[in-house]
Formats: C-alpha cells, structure tokens, sequence
C-alpha cells in the first residue's frame, strides 16, 4: 500500500496517452519457452486524454467514463489512496478497433492517480497492477517510451513483456489510417476465446518471422530504407493474417477495410495491413505527399462509406504528463513517463 504525499504532489495532471499500432507475433509456437513475441509502434494523432485533479470526492466524466472508473477504482485500491479524485476524459481512443485503447486509458487513469498521490510509477509497473499487457508488452513500451518496440513475448515468469529493441521511426515517413466506423474488431472474453482456438503457428513460421524481423526490418529502420521496411511487414501481417482468418472472419476484420488494402496493393503500396484484431487497416508511405495522395484518392473512392481516412507519422515518445502545482505559483512540468 502506498500513502499520499500531499506536501509534494501535483494538485492537477493532464496525461497524454498515444494510441499505438500492433503489427504482429513473431513467435506464438512457444518451442524456446517464449510466447507472443511482438512488434508496433504509437502513432499520432489518435490519443487518450485526460486532466485529474484533487477533490473531496471521486467523479468520472467524459468518453469511456465506465471504463476509466473502474480503473480507478483498482487503482486506488491497490495503491492504498484515500483522497479523492476528479478526473475529466478529454479524449479517449476508439474501443476495440486495434489501436490499444484499454491499456491506454488504464495507463493515463494509473499515472494521474499516482502523480496525484506523488508517486512516479512506471507504466510497467502500472500495468501490473492494472492487469495489462497479458500478450503483448506492446502498448506499455509505446506509453512508456515511443519509437519502433519489439518486445520479448511472455516467459514463464514474466510480469511485463521486455521491451528487447527499440529504434526511432522515421520522421518523414507516414502511416495512413483505414477505419470502419461500423465494425469492431474481437474483444473482452470473445478475444481470450479466440486465442485459446487459434491454428498452432509452425516452428517454421516462427523462425522466418523472426529472422525477417532480425535481418530486414530493424536495420531496415536504422539505415531508412523504407521499402525493405515495408514489403518486410507485409510479410509478417500475411502471416498473422493467415492465422487470425478463422477468428475474425476472414484474413481482414473488415470487408471494406480489405477493399482497400488490395486496392493499394495494386497501387503498388507493399506495406499494408491491419493492427492488431482490427478493424483499423493501414498503409505505409515513404513522405508525406504520397501518403496525401493516396488518402485524397481513397476518399474520393469510397466517398459514401462509413470508411475514414486519416494520415499519421510514428511516435518517438511515450506518454506526456504534465503537472501543476499550485503552491508553486502552478508551474506546470512538461515529463516523460
């Protein structure tokens, strides 16, 4: 249990939390003792916002407020906290849609409550106590530190996936977004279901997914050489795609959504996919005008669909915090979580 430390805390804290990408698994075979080794990055653009301050009383408003309570509720039981809390949802990331909503509205819930409480957690740390990154360690890299992250997947004693390399994303290339505003992607028990009935991913698998990861994509990433990048994770999404078909319905989430990856495909856009259970696709584009055209063409084309076409570039930072302190004269801390 952990008690506030009113005399060097924060009296208000707004947290910033970026949604993030998941490309895939390298190695769900397990043979090495290892599962879920994965690989994405956050992205702009898309994000969980909040502000918390101290109250007399706890309060939740704005977007996702049932979810962020419950969070908060754990949190402060697990932290032992006693005072009360305003929280106020600016922003949320969009539910089960790939983007890492849950374990990002837990980590900006869990970092507002400790600053609150003058407490500087990690967002591993966070994470365990919230139950988060039971897969993938994903998008608790993403929050804690940015960049292109491939995590260790989850041995037998692990708490949090390690983060085993991470490098920076390249800042003129761009991502474009495909959503499916009338489709969901698997969650809550459904996806523990899903998993647990997946195809057994082959040894062989599992050593070319790596060995592409090793040998094409992280350097790849250190010299800028975008399309090897590129073609190398659509090798790994085919894969995932392959995988996950019977689950989702199909080797994308969303019809639509695979509409338009074939016809970027066709365009000549090799890296394509969806993140994580979908339905969001996405498309990969070495700057920003080529990422622009194709999202000017894609709108025109699927005008009147409840598709949405959104550019975006790769995070190099995790989560920002901000605190102020009133007795201060409210200076406000730009920080890194």
């Amino acid at each position: 249990m952990a008690s506030e430390r009113a005399h060097d805390s924060p009296h208000i804290v707004l947290v910033d939390a970026p949604a993030r990408l998941h490309l895939g698994f390298l190695d769900m075979e397990g043979g090495y003792g290892r599962r879920f080794v994965s690989l994405g990055f956050p992205i702009t653009g898309v994000a969980t916002r909040l502000t918390a301050a101290r109250s007399d009383a706890v309060t939740v408003e704005g977007p996702g407020a049932d979810r962020a309570r419950r969070y908060l509720q754990t949190i402060r039981e697990r932290l032992g906290l006693t005072t009360g809390i305003s929280l106020r949802l600016l922003q949320a990331i969009p539910e089960h849609v790939g983007l890492g909503s849950g374990t990002q509205l837990a980590l900006t819930v869990g970092t507002a409550a400790s600053r609150l409480a003058g407490l500087a957690l990690s967002s591993a740390e966070l994470a365990s106590l919230l139950g988060r990154g039971l897969r993938s360690g994903i998008g608790i890299a993403a929050s804690e530190q940015g960049g292109f992250i491939l995590d260790g997947g989850r041995g037998q004693d692990t708490v949090v996936p390690p983060v085993i390399a991470r490098l920076p994303f390249p800042e003129q290339w761009r991502v474009l977004l495909i959503f499916d505003h009338n489709r969901q992607g698997v969650h809550g028990a459904g996806e523990a279901e899903a998993f647990a009935q997946l195809p057994t991913m082959s040894a062989a698998t599992a050593a070319e997914l790596s060995r592409r990861v090793l040998v094409q994509v992280l350097p790849a990433l250190a010299e800028r050489q975008f399309e090897v990048f590129a073609e190398s994770v659509r090798v790994v999404q085919d894969a995932m795609s392959d995988m996950f078909a019977a689950a989702q319905g199909g080797r994308y989430s969303s019809q639509r959504v695979a509409m338009v990856l074939q016809w970027l495909l066709g365009q000549g856009v090799r890296g394509v996919g969806q993140t994580s259970w979908g339905p969001t696709g996405f498309a990969l584009f070495p700057d920003d005008s080529a990422a622009l055209a194709a999202q000017a063409d894609a709108r025109a084309r699927w005008r009147n669909t409840p598709l949405e076409f959104v550019v975006v570039r790769g995070l190099n930072r995790g989560l920002a915090v901000q605190e102020m302190h009133t007795r201060k004269g409210a200076r406000a801390q730009a920080l890194s979580s």
